[in-house]
Protein backbone atom coordinates (compact mmCIF):
# COMPACT_ATOMS: atom_id res chain seq x y z
CA UNK A 1 0.00 0.00 0.00
CA UNK A 2 2.57 2.18 -0.74
CA UNK A 3 2.10 5.60 -2.12
CA UNK A 4 3.96 6.80 -5.30
CA UNK A 5 3.88 10.62 -5.57
CA UNK A 6 1.91 10.53 -8.68
CA UNK A 7 -1.12 9.92 -6.68
CA UNK A 8 -0.73 12.82 -4.99
CA UNK A 9 -1.14 16.63 -5.21
CA UNK A 10 1.81 18.63 -3.64
CA UNK A 11 -0.97 20.58 -0.93
CA UNK A 12 -2.14 16.94 0.11
CA UNK A 13 1.34 15.81 0.37
CA UNK A 14 3.21 18.82 2.13
CA UNK A 15 -0.48 18.42 5.06
CA UNK A 16 -0.10 14.72 5.41
CA UNK A 17 3.83 15.41 5.78
CA UNK A 18 3.20 17.75 8.68
CA UNK A 19 0.38 15.63 10.47
CA UNK A 20 3.28 13.22 10.60
CA UNK A 21 5.94 15.08 11.66
CA UNK A 22 3.68 16.26 14.22
CA UNK A 23 2.88 12.33 15.57
CA UNK A 24 6.68 11.64 15.02
CA UNK A 25 7.54 14.55 17.59
CA UNK A 26 4.57 13.09 19.89
CA UNK A 27 5.98 9.91 19.88
CA UNK A 28 9.46 10.72 20.57
CA UNK A 29 8.32 12.77 23.88
CA UNK A 30 5.84 9.82 25.08
CA UNK A 31 8.82 7.50 24.57
CA UNK A 32 11.39 9.33 26.10
CA UNK A 33 9.36 8.65 29.53
CA UNK A 34 10.13 5.09 29.31
CA UNK A 35 12.65 3.55 27.21
CA UNK A 36 14.87 1.27 28.04
CA UNK A 37 18.13 0.21 26.99
CA UNK A 38 16.31 -3.41 26.26
CA UNK A 39 13.50 -1.63 24.13
CA UNK A 40 15.93 0.08 21.83
CA UNK A 41 17.49 -3.11 19.76
CA UNK A 42 13.98 -4.74 20.05
CA UNK A 43 12.77 -1.85 18.10
CA UNK A 44 15.66 -2.46 15.82
CA UNK A 45 14.73 -6.04 15.29
CA UNK A 46 11.27 -6.04 14.95
CA UNK A 47 12.34 -3.19 12.39
CA UNK A 48 14.26 -5.32 10.22
CA UNK A 49 11.97 -8.06 10.34
CA UNK A 50 9.22 -6.08 9.27
CA UNK A 51 11.02 -4.53 6.54
CA UNK A 52 12.10 -8.01 5.20
CA UNK A 53 9.02 -9.15 5.49
CA UNK A 54 7.31 -6.60 3.79
CA UNK A 55 9.11 -7.50 0.76
CA UNK A 56 7.10 -10.94 0.69
CA UNK A 57 3.48 -10.76 -1.77
CA UNK A 58 1.58 -13.27 -1.12
CA UNK A 59 -1.25 -14.08 -3.89
CA UNK A 60 -4.94 -13.13 -3.20
CA UNK A 61 -6.29 -16.07 -4.91
CA UNK A 62 -8.93 -15.65 -7.89
CA UNK A 63 -8.47 -12.20 -7.99
CA UNK A 64 -4.88 -11.65 -9.69
CA UNK A 65 -3.44 -9.28 -7.02
CA UNK A 66 -1.34 -9.94 -4.08
CA UNK A 67 -0.65 -7.84 -0.88
CA UNK A 68 2.01 -7.59 1.82
CA UNK A 69 1.85 -7.15 6.09
CA UNK A 70 1.57 -4.06 6.72
CA UNK A 71 3.41 -4.64 10.06
CA UNK A 72 1.65 -2.09 12.27
CA UNK A 73 -0.43 -4.19 14.38
CA UNK A 74 2.58 -6.37 14.98
CA UNK A 75 4.67 -3.75 16.29
CA UNK A 76 2.01 -1.61 18.38
CA UNK A 77 1.69 -5.25 20.05
CA UNK A 78 5.26 -5.91 20.84
CA UNK A 79 6.43 -2.66 21.35
CA UNK A 80 3.91 -0.59 22.46
CA UNK A 81 2.03 2.61 20.09
CA UNK A 82 4.94 4.87 20.49
CA UNK A 83 7.89 2.63 19.72
CA UNK A 84 5.81 1.20 17.12
CA UNK A 85 4.79 4.62 15.27
CA UNK A 86 8.82 5.64 15.10
CA UNK A 87 9.80 2.06 14.12
CA UNK A 88 7.24 2.17 11.14
CA UNK A 89 8.13 5.65 10.14
CA UNK A 90 12.00 4.44 9.97
CA UNK A 91 11.30 1.40 7.86
CA UNK A 92 8.51 3.53 5.43
CA UNK A 93 11.62 6.23 5.17
CA UNK A 94 14.54 3.54 4.29
CA UNK A 95 12.38 2.34 1.86
CA UNK A 96 11.40 5.11 -0.03
CA UNK A 97 15.00 6.65 0.29
CA UNK A 98 16.84 3.56 -0.52
CA UNK A 99 14.94 1.24 -2.29
CA UNK A 100 12.56 3.56 -4.22
CA UNK A 101 9.48 1.60 -2.80
CA UNK A 102 7.05 4.84 -1.67
CA UNK A 103 7.65 8.17 -3.15
CA UNK A 104 9.07 11.14 -1.17
CA UNK A 105 6.04 13.56 -1.57
CA UNK A 106 3.70 10.56 -0.38
CA UNK A 107 5.83 9.21 2.45
CA UNK A 108 3.86 11.48 5.09
CA UNK A 109 0.74 10.02 3.98
CA UNK A 110 2.52 6.25 3.77
CA UNK A 111 3.30 6.48 7.47
CA UNK A 112 0.01 7.97 8.57
CA UNK A 113 -2.23 5.11 6.81
CA UNK A 114 0.66 2.12 7.83
CA UNK A 115 1.17 3.80 11.15
CA UNK A 116 -1.25 6.20 12.92
CA UNK A 117 -4.18 4.01 12.49
CA UNK A 118 -2.62 0.42 13.73
CA UNK A 119 -0.87 2.63 16.67
CA UNK A 120 -3.26 4.85 18.09
CA UNK A 121 -6.79 3.81 17.29
CA UNK A 122 -7.12 0.14 16.68
CA UNK A 123 -4.30 -1.04 18.85
CA UNK A 124 -5.89 1.14 21.88
CA UNK A 125 -9.50 0.88 20.91
CA UNK A 126 -9.47 -2.82 19.09
CA UNK A 127 -7.17 -4.86 20.09
CA UNK A 128 -6.71 -4.17 23.65
CA UNK A 129 -10.58 -4.72 24.72
CA UNK A 130 -10.64 -8.48 23.05
CA UNK A 131 -7.15 -9.28 24.01
CA UNK A 132 -7.86 -9.09 27.46
CA UNK A 133 -4.91 -9.82 29.85
CA UNK A 134 -3.49 -11.45 26.77
CA UNK A 135 -3.58 -15.01 28.93
CA UNK A 136 -6.29 -16.46 26.04
CA UNK A 137 -4.78 -17.60 22.90
CA UNK A 138 -8.18 -17.62 21.56
CA UNK A 139 -8.80 -13.71 22.30
CA UNK A 140 -5.62 -12.60 21.38
CA UNK A 141 -6.20 -14.87 17.92
CA UNK A 142 -9.78 -12.56 17.34
CA UNK A 143 -7.92 -9.43 18.46
CA UNK A 144 -5.11 -9.66 16.16
CA UNK A 145 -7.16 -11.12 12.93
CA UNK A 146 -9.41 -8.28 13.30
CA UNK A 147 -6.91 -5.66 14.30
CA UNK A 148 -5.33 -5.70 11.16
CA UNK A 149 -8.11 -5.80 9.36
CA UNK A 150 -9.28 -3.14 10.68
CA UNK A 151 -6.04 -0.53 10.19
CA UNK A 152 -5.53 -1.89 6.38
CA UNK A 153 -8.97 -0.59 5.96
CA UNK A 154 -8.57 2.72 7.18
CA UNK A 155 -5.37 2.47 5.42
CA UNK A 156 -7.04 1.82 2.13
CA UNK A 157 -9.51 3.90 2.72
CA UNK A 158 -7.14 7.11 3.83
CA UNK A 159 -5.30 6.03 0.36
CA UNK A 160 -8.92 6.97 -1.80
CA UNK A 161 -9.25 9.96 0.07
CA UNK A 162 -6.07 11.46 -0.34
CA UNK A 163 -6.08 10.93 -4.18
CA UNK A 164 -9.99 12.40 -4.13
CA UNK A 165 -8.15 15.50 -2.36
CA UNK A 166 -5.76 15.85 -5.19
CA UNK A 167 -8.34 16.04 -7.87
CA UNK A 168 -6.70 12.85 -9.38
CA UNK A 169 -9.89 12.62 -11.60
CA UNK A 170 -8.45 9.16 -13.27
CA UNK A 171 -9.75 7.77 -9.87
CA UNK A 172 -13.23 8.74 -9.34
CA UNK A 173 -13.85 7.96 -5.68
CA UNK A 174 -16.85 5.69 -5.76
CA UNK A 175 -15.15 3.08 -8.17
CA UNK A 176 -11.73 3.31 -6.44
CA UNK A 177 -13.09 2.49 -3.68
CA UNK A 178 -15.03 -0.43 -4.36
CA UNK A 179 -11.68 -2.07 -5.42
CA UNK A 180 -10.13 -0.98 -2.73
CA UNK A 181 -12.12 -2.01 0.70
CA UNK A 182 -12.27 -5.18 -0.50
CA UNK A 183 -8.84 -6.43 -1.78
CA UNK A 184 -7.56 -4.89 1.34
CA UNK A 185 -10.01 -7.04 3.55
CA UNK A 186 -8.25 -9.65 2.09
CA UNK A 187 -4.93 -8.78 2.85
CA UNK A 188 -5.68 -7.83 6.11
CA UNK A 189 -7.24 -11.52 7.49
CA UNK A 190 -3.82 -12.48 5.64
CA UNK A 191 -2.08 -10.25 8.21
CA UNK A 192 -4.00 -10.86 11.02
CA UNK A 193 -3.28 -14.44 11.00
CA UNK A 194 0.27 -14.21 10.74
CA UNK A 195 0.59 -11.33 13.40
CA UNK A 196 -1.65 -13.49 15.51
CA UNK A 197 1.06 -16.75 14.95
CA UNK A 198 3.91 -14.22 16.14
CA UNK A 199 2.33 -12.95 19.44
CA UNK A 200 1.65 -16.43 20.65
CA UNK A 201 5.15 -17.27 19.73
CA UNK A 202 6.24 -14.02 22.06
CA UNK A 203 3.74 -14.87 24.27
CA UNK A 204 5.01 -18.22 25.41
CA UNK A 205 8.63 -17.13 24.99
CA UNK A 206 8.94 -13.91 26.73
CA UNK A 207 5.26 -12.68 27.91
CA UNK A 208 7.10 -10.14 29.95
CA UNK A 209 7.42 -8.24 26.55
CA UNK A 210 3.92 -7.81 26.13
CA UNK A 211 2.48 -6.72 29.23
CA UNK A 212 5.44 -4.47 29.97
CA UNK A 213 4.72 -2.45 27.20
CA UNK A 214 0.78 -3.24 27.29
CA UNK A 215 1.32 -1.09 30.34
CA UNK A 216 3.64 1.37 29.04
CA UNK A 217 6.24 0.54 31.75
CA UNK A 218 10.30 -0.34 30.84
CA UNK A 219 11.22 -3.68 30.65
CA UNK A 220 12.92 -5.51 33.70
CA UNK A 221 16.44 -4.73 33.92
CA UNK A 222 16.99 -8.14 34.59
CA UNK A 223 14.79 -9.84 32.04
CA UNK A 224 16.83 -11.49 29.34
CA UNK A 225 15.35 -11.00 25.58
CA UNK A 226 18.25 -12.36 23.67
CA UNK A 227 16.41 -15.36 22.12
CA UNK A 228 14.07 -13.27 20.70
CA UNK A 229 16.04 -10.79 19.07
CA UNK A 230 18.09 -14.03 17.75
CA UNK A 231 15.22 -15.63 16.27
CA UNK A 232 13.84 -11.94 14.95
CA UNK A 233 17.46 -11.32 13.22
CA UNK A 234 17.77 -14.99 11.74
CA UNK A 235 13.86 -14.76 10.64
CA UNK A 236 14.64 -11.23 8.92
CA UNK A 237 18.10 -12.36 7.24
CA UNK A 238 15.93 -15.60 5.65
CA UNK A 239 13.17 -13.61 4.97
CA UNK A 240 14.93 -11.02 3.33
CA UNK A 241 17.51 -13.05 1.75
CA UNK A 242 15.72 -16.08 0.38
CA UNK A 243 12.12 -15.98 1.35
CA UNK A 244 11.56 -12.75 -0.62
CA UNK A 245 12.62 -14.56 -4.27
CA UNK A 246 9.43 -16.56 -3.69
CA UNK A 247 7.13 -13.08 -3.30
CA UNK A 248 4.01 -13.02 -5.81
CA UNK A 249 4.52 -11.25 -9.40
CA UNK A 250 0.93 -10.08 -9.23
CA UNK A 251 0.51 -6.43 -8.44
CA UNK A 252 -0.66 -5.73 -4.71
CA UNK A 253 -3.99 -4.24 -3.79
CA UNK A 254 -3.23 -0.71 -4.57
CA UNK A 255 -1.80 -1.36 -8.12
CA UNK A 256 -4.07 -3.76 -8.70
CA UNK A 257 -6.79 -1.29 -7.69
CA UNK A 258 -5.50 1.80 -9.82
CA UNK A 259 -4.96 -0.58 -12.76
CA UNK A 260 -8.82 -2.40 -12.87
CA UNK A 261 -9.66 1.72 -12.95
CA UNK A 262 -7.35 3.29 -15.21
CA UNK A 263 -6.50 0.00 -17.16
CA UNK A 264 -2.91 0.79 -16.32
CA UNK A 265 -1.10 -0.10 -13.49
CA UNK A 266 0.70 3.40 -12.73
CA UNK A 267 -0.30 6.87 -13.46
CA UNK A 268 1.51 9.89 -14.75
CA UNK A 269 3.95 11.70 -13.08
CA UNK A 270 3.49 15.30 -12.89
CA UNK A 271 6.76 16.99 -14.81
CA UNK A 272 6.59 20.56 -13.17
CA UNK A 273 6.85 21.68 -9.72
CA UNK A 274 7.83 19.80 -6.41
CA UNK A 275 7.47 15.83 -7.83
CA UNK A 276 10.23 15.92 -10.17
CA UNK A 277 12.81 17.63 -7.65
CA UNK A 278 11.70 14.96 -5.21
CA UNK A 279 11.80 12.10 -7.90
CA UNK A 280 15.33 12.80 -8.85
CA UNK A 281 16.61 12.94 -5.29
CA UNK A 282 14.96 9.59 -4.96
CA UNK A 283 16.76 8.30 -8.15
CA UNK A 284 20.02 9.60 -6.37
CA UNK A 285 19.43 8.17 -2.97
CA UNK A 286 17.62 4.95 -4.21
CA UNK A 287 20.79 2.31 -4.80
CA UNK A 288 18.98 -0.55 -4.99
CA UNK A 289 15.18 0.53 -6.59
CA UNK A 290 12.60 -2.06 -6.40
CA UNK A 291 14.39 -4.02 -4.31
CA UNK A 292 17.36 -4.88 -7.23
CA UNK A 293 20.57 -3.90 -8.63
CA UNK A 294 20.18 -0.64 -10.72
CA UNK A 295 20.16 -1.88 -14.37
CA UNK A 296 23.19 -0.35 -16.78
CA UNK A 297 22.43 3.24 -18.03
CA UNK A 298 21.45 1.78 -21.53
CA UNK A 299 19.04 -0.80 -20.74
CA UNK A 300 17.19 1.19 -18.12
CA UNK A 301 14.76 2.79 -21.05
CA UNK A 302 14.09 -0.82 -21.99
CA UNK A 303 11.03 -3.07 -21.60
CA UNK A 304 10.93 -5.20 -18.65
CA UNK A 305 11.16 -8.38 -19.81
CA UNK A 306 8.10 -11.04 -17.71
CA UNK A 307 8.24 -11.63 -14.50
CA UNK A 308 9.36 -15.15 -13.63
CA UNK A 309 8.44 -17.18 -10.09
CA UNK A 310 10.40 -17.63 -8.04
CA UNK A 311 12.26 -14.60 -8.60
CA UNK A 312 15.66 -16.06 -7.50
CA UNK A 313 17.99 -12.56 -8.44
CA UNK A 314 21.27 -11.51 -5.90
CA UNK A 315 19.84 -8.30 -6.27
CA UNK A 316 17.08 -9.64 -4.28
CA UNK A 317 18.98 -11.47 -1.47
CA UNK A 318 20.94 -8.24 -1.09
CA UNK A 319 18.27 -5.66 -0.80
CA UNK A 320 16.91 -7.84 1.63
CA UNK A 321 19.67 -8.17 3.96
CA UNK A 322 20.98 -4.78 3.43
CA UNK A 323 17.60 -3.11 3.83
CA UNK A 324 16.68 -4.77 7.02
CA UNK A 325 20.28 -3.84 8.12
CA UNK A 326 19.99 -0.01 7.61
CA UNK A 327 16.80 -0.07 9.53
CA UNK A 328 18.06 -2.07 12.44
CA UNK A 329 20.78 0.89 12.65
CA UNK A 330 18.78 3.45 11.61
CA UNK A 331 15.79 2.74 14.61
CA UNK A 332 19.06 1.93 17.28
CA UNK A 333 20.51 5.17 16.27
CA UNK A 334 16.98 6.95 17.24
CA UNK A 335 16.50 5.06 19.91
CA UNK A 336 19.77 5.85 21.53
CA UNK A 337 18.96 9.51 20.80
CA UNK A 338 15.87 9.41 22.81
CA UNK A 339 17.37 7.87 25.55
CA UNK A 340 20.56 10.41 25.32
CA UNK A 341 17.87 12.94 25.52
CA UNK A 342 16.57 11.52 28.55
CA UNK A 343 19.67 11.73 30.65
CA UNK A 344 19.84 15.66 29.85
Amino acid sequence: MHMADALLSPAVGATMWAGTAAAIGYSSKKLKENIDNKTIPLMGVMGAFVFAAQMINFTIPVTGSSGHIGGGMLLAVLLGPYAAFLTMASILTVQALFFADGGLLALGCNIWNMGIYPCFLVYPLIYKPVAGDGKSARRVSVAAILGAIVALQLGAFSVVLETLFSGISELPFGTFVLLMQPIHLAIGLVEGIITAGIILYVQQARPEILHAHAAARPLDAGLSIKNILAAFVILAVITGGALSWFASTHPDGLEWSIEKVTGKGELEEATQGIAPVLKDIQEKTAFLPDYGFKPPADEQNTEESPSVWPGIEPGTSVAGVVGSAIVLMFIIFIGFGIRLFKKQ
